[in-house]
């Protein structure tokens, strides 16, 4: 193998990131095209200890069953361990997540997994410094925070990239010099993704405008590193004096919240870590000045304008909004809590809890249904004579905050509500003299 000057200032890198206890090896994620062979040989190059692993995703057909072979041929001539898995990876896919983020959560399960097994020290990938600036553009163009910035880190846990100081022109150069055998992955020459997009042409772009654009974009991303370092102390001090937890809630005051120094920035990483995207920040702003009840969803949260705060609540399932309760003596489970019915004596009807009830059990009409509120719901509450009120109005006059009010369950007999859950029951259903079925009816919270 010919010296080259890759070789020497991988060594020096080596040796600088990635110091080994004599005798440990790593674990060395190889696909059979160029950027990995070429860490292959200067692995070995540097008497590295090492094991490859190779996943075959069965996308390709012939192609694939061909890197899969070269791999093996590659590790059983210079006596190396070789791990070898298929993956069905398009029926893995079918759950509607992308074939490409699939196909990384199959391999570095399978990874960390191998390492696990075999006491690996590391997981190596052949990462480098054009796939960060890749990664970088591709953050930029999504409308990322300072965090994207940072491009992909040379350690992340178990995961190294020892080649991330390398351009791909000189990874070339070290392949050419040294007659590495390789194979081209055919879909690497096809724009459909994105990344490739911004390898064939963007990237190109800027090296003819700047030829050192990879090189400077790199030593961008490490002051981007460092900065984010400070960044990242100021703002989560800014976060927890506005974040307050309450119960399954976030709570965020707005009267501190508009004295933010820098409002988009705050309102950026306060909402993102909910599943806010960066196009909904605007809407977001907005909401500031909305009525109280307005809200936006995000694909698992929910941001509801309440009077003095914002507040983050968990979108609520539908599938389990709906249950029928067939008899007494029934368990009923809810997200929030279980319901339970049971015959009871008129010793206990005086039980003060905001979470028992008793009822006149001859008045009910099985099966009940516990089910959310909806529009239009209205009742007598107990102790208010027998005054008809909306539980919308109920829940307003009682300052109940939206999200609570969502969280709600209804207890209800035919078309009447006999419970709003955890506030009041209704009159109508209540324990008289002449009541011979007396039911407690209880909801315990989770």
């Amino acid at each position: 193998m010919n010296t080259h000057i890759l070789s020497k200032q991988f060594a020096t890198h080596w040796k600088q990131q990635f110091p080994l206890i004599p005798g440990e090896q790593i674990l060395l994620a190889v696909s059979g095209g160029r950027d990995s062979m070429a860490l292959a040989h200067l692995l070995l190059e540097s008497g590295i200890r090492f094991a490859v692993a190779h996943c075959n995703f069965q996308l390709r057909g012939k192609d694939s069953d061909a890197d899969a072979a070269l791999v093996q041929s590659f590790a059983e001539q210079k006596q190396i361990s070789h791990h070898y898995i298929a993956f069905n990876t398009l029926q893995s896919a079918a759950n509607g997540e992308g074939i490409q983020e699939t196909a990384r959560k199959l391999r570095y399960e399978w990874f960390q997994e191998l390492q696990q097994e075999f006491g690996y020290r590391y997981i190596a990938t052949a990462h480098h410094a054009d796939d960060n600036a890749e990664t970088l553009l591709m953050h930029l163009a999504r409308g990322t925070g300072l965090s994207g910035l940072h491009g992909i880190p040379i350690i992340n846990g178990p995961v190294i990239r020892p080649l991330l100081f390398a351009t791909r022109r000189e990874i070339d150069d070290y392949i050419q010099a040294n007659n590495i055998t390789f194979r081209e992955d055919i879909s690497n020459q096809s724009d459909k993704y994105s990344r490739n997009a911004i390898r064939h042409h963007i990237l190109p772009g800027l090296e003819k405008i700047y030829p050192q654009a990879v090189n400077a974009i790199n030593q961008s991303i490490t002051r981007f590193t460092g900065a984010e370092k400070y960044y990242r102390k100021s703002v989560d001090r800014e976060l927890k004096k506005l974040l307050d937890r309450r119960g399954r809630d976030w709570y965020i005051p707005l009267r501190l919240l508009v004295k933010s120094l820098d409002l988009p920035t705050i309102l950026y990483e306060l909402f993102t870590p909910f599943g806010f995207s960066p196009g909904q920040m605007q809407e977001i702003q907005k909401l500031l000045h909305a009525s109280s009840g307005h809200f936006i969803d995000s694909a698992t949260h929910r941001l509801i304008r309440d009077r003095d705060f914002f507040i983050v609540t968990e979108q609520l399932s539908e599938a389990a909004d709906f249950i029928l309760i067939n008899a007494t003596g029934e368990k009923t489970d809810t997200p929030e809590g279980t319901l339970y019915l049971s015959e009871s004596d008129a010793t206990a009807v005086s039980a003060d809890n905001a979470y028992i009830i008793f009822v006149d059990g001859d008045k009910l009409t099985f099966p009940l249904i516990l089910r959310r509120r909806k529009t239009g719901d209205y009742f007598y509450p107990a102790g208010f004579g027998m005054k008809k009120k909306k539980v919308s109005r109920f829940l307003i006059d009682k300052k109940i905050p939206a999200p609570e009010k969502d969280r709600l369950w209804i207890l209800t007999s035919g078309k009447s509500v006999v419970w709003v859950l955890g506030h009041r029951s209704d009159e109508r259903y209540k324990v008289a003299k002449s009541t011979k079925k007396i039911l407690r009816i209880e909801f315990r919270l989770s």
